[in-house]
């Protein structure tokens, strides 16, 4: 009889574990329509990084929105994860400004338009009064908006640098060898 309730016990442990884990799905921060943008823009590194400027405010917007709202489970569940998005695209973005930096990409325009954008989500969450239920994920984001700005700052300098002593090179999407 021990036997048979320890079997029923795991199992019902088993089973209980294989349902939380296929109610939790991945998050994905941008829509498939956006996903195609991207993809579409994959050759045109300047455009690319205007598109994940452009999403990144979009989030940043909602959560805007969401912070006057009174709290509540769903509000802090909901800003969880549009905090987790925010900052999974800003990661995503500063993977790609590594690549293009490292490919001498001129994408000097969309650095401007990035640099003007992350002083805005910098207030936006820190005008966001911590709460248990996302202050993990709001500390995160911060870091990661301060980061990303350094870095397109730097790039912004380094660039500069780069295309006024290489003329020849200007607006190009990669380095070509010659």
């Amino acid at each position: 009889m021990r036997r048979h309730r320890g079997f029923l016990v795991i199992s019902f442990a088993l089973f209980c574990a294989a349902n939380s884990f296929a109610q939790k799905e991945k998050r994905e921060p941008l829509t498939e329509a956006q996903v195609e943008q991207i993809r579409e823009a994959g050759l045109y590194p300047d455009e690319r990084v205007g598109l994940y400027t452009k999403f990144i405010d979009e989030h940043a917007g909602t959560i805007k929105g969401l912070t006057p709202r009174g709290k509540s489970g769903s509000r802090a569940q909901r800003l969880d994860g549009e905090l987790q998005d925010l900052t999974a695209l800003m990661d995503e973005l500063g993977e790609n400004l590594d690549v293009y930096s490292d490919r001498k990409a001129d994408i000097r325009k969309a650095l401007k338009g990035l640099n003007d954008a992350a002083p805005r989500w910098v207030g936006i969450l820190r005008a966001l009064a911590g709460e248990p239920g996302f202050e993990l994920s709001r500390k995160e984001a911060i870091e990661s908006v301060q980061d990303l700005a350094d870095q397109a700052k730097r790039l912004l300098t380094e660039q500069t640098d780069y295309f006024n002593a290489h003329k020849d090179e200007q607006g190009q999407d990669r380095a070509e060898p010659k």
